[in-house]
This record gives structure tokens, sequence and C-alpha cells, in this order.
């Protein structure tokens, strides 16, 4: 493997493949930022404004403010689950060629 001094980044970024190895990740990341913040957030927004529904039992002392609120547990591993996939099936695939082409015109 190339050490760090031999591996001539400006080449690497200005491959067309890894400009858009990361504009994919970057545009990927992004929706998955934003459905979490939106989901983050409507826990206290739903708290605030639907009080009433938060306030419905579900089981015992269950109710839907509690459930929603364990949800986001739930959604976070979710997302984490979601990346972990499109990174190892996709991302890492195009890395790796990137890599794979850098180490091998670094040799000769």
């Amino acid at each position: 493997m190339a050490t760090s001094e031999s591996v001539n980044w400006e080449r690497i970024i200005q491959d067309p493949r890894f400009q858009t190895l990361h504009r994919r990740k970057s545009a990927f990341l992004w929706g998955l930022m934003a459905l979490s913040v939106v989901y983050y957030f409507l826990l206290p927004i739903g708290a605030a404004y639907f009080q009433e529904l938060f306030r419905v039992r579900v089981w015992g002392v269950i109710n839907v403010g509690l459930l929603f609120a364990l949800s986001e547990f739930v959604v976070a591993w979710s997302i984490a689950f979601v990346y972990a996939r499109r990174a190892s099936r996709e991302f890492d695939v195009m890395a790796a060629q990137i890599v794979a082409d850098y180490a091998t015109k670094s040799r000769s």
C-alpha cells in the first residue's frame, strides 16, 4: 500500500470518479441528516402542540408520547443501518476502485 507521502491527493480529488463519489455520498448524508433532524424535532413539537394526542394511553402507563420518544432510538438505529448498508454496497466499492487505480499508478 502506498504511504501517505507518495499519494498524489490533488490527482485523486480531480478524478471524476472521486467527485462523483463525494457528490453522491454528500447528497445521501444530507438527506439522512434532514430526516433525522425533522424526526427529532417532531417530539418537542408534538409534546408542545399535540398534548392530547401524546397523553393517549396505549397500555397501562405507556402513552403515545413515550412510545414516540422511544421510537427516536429505532429511527436512529435504522438510519445507521441504512447508511452502513449503502456505504458497503456503493460508496466503499467506488472508493476501493479509486484506491486500487491510484495504488497501481504509484507503484509504476
